[in-house]
């Protein structure tokens, strides 16, 4: 999953970044301008807001995004705890709401909750010939055995899961992989790609030559 995090406090962005940054890539933004730069070069999976940052209001941010047709998932994160405030941000397209201050724990069951209403996953677990994945509890098992990724190959991972039987081309997978505005290596694809198959088994990803690699159930 993408996540674009949208907060001015140094500690709190840093904190939620990393915690989340250990299943998910994180673009970490403090502005409503570095926001929407972002956004506009990256397909997020969820966003998260902090409404009040300084150069403007993080609602209007979310209307912009609204008005526009993006049904990216938003949570709202923020110190207003005023009935009238929620009221306002769920009427202006967000998805959920969380307080500060917030458990880091608390707030990443919110974002899988989410996730999972926006993509309409009925069942969270899926079957990939002998390997079973569970996208809430973000598990892989094979044969049985626990298999443990690091967050770049969960991304990938992940990626394909949302896909399976369609080709992801390469420009998707770099997206999944790196932060906005990092340098990305030329054969990291290749790189990710390779470590998942030996995790997971040689013939659970396909080279689509000239296109891109699929998953197939």
């Amino acid at each position: 999953m993408r996540i674009l995090l949208v907060e001015d406090e140094l500690l709190l962005g840093e904190a939620v970044a990393t915690h989340l940054g250990k299943l998910h890539a994180v673009d970490w933004m403090q502005s409503l301008e570095e926001a929407s730069g972002a956004m506009q070069a990256v397909a997020y999976d969820l966003l998260l807001l902090d409404l009040n940052l300084p150069d403007g209001r993080g609602l209007d941010l979310l209307r912009s995004v609204r008005k526009s047709g993006h049904r990216v998932p938003v949570i709202i994160i923020t110190a207003r705890d005023q009935i009238r405030d929620r009221i306002e941000g769920l009427n202006s397209g967000a998805d959920d709401y969380v307080l500060k201050p917030f458990d880091l724990d608390e707030l990443t069951a919110r974002i899988h909750s989410v996730q999972r209403r926006a993509a309409a996953i009925p069942n969270p677990r899926l079957r990939i010939g002998d390997i079973e994945v569970d996208q809430t509890a973000r598990t892989v098992w094979r044969n049985e055995e626990e298999i443990h990724l690091t967050s770049r190959e969960w991304a990938l991972l992940e990626c394909f899961a949302r896909r399976l039987g369609t080709i992801v081309s390469k420009t998707k997978l770099e997206e999944a992989l790196y932060e906005f505005g990092s340098e990305i290596e030329s054969n990291a694809v290749e790189v990710y790609v390779s470590r998942l198959r030996k995790k997971l088994g040689s013939s659970v990803i396909r080279t689509i030559r000239g296109l891109g690699y699929r998953m197939d159930a």
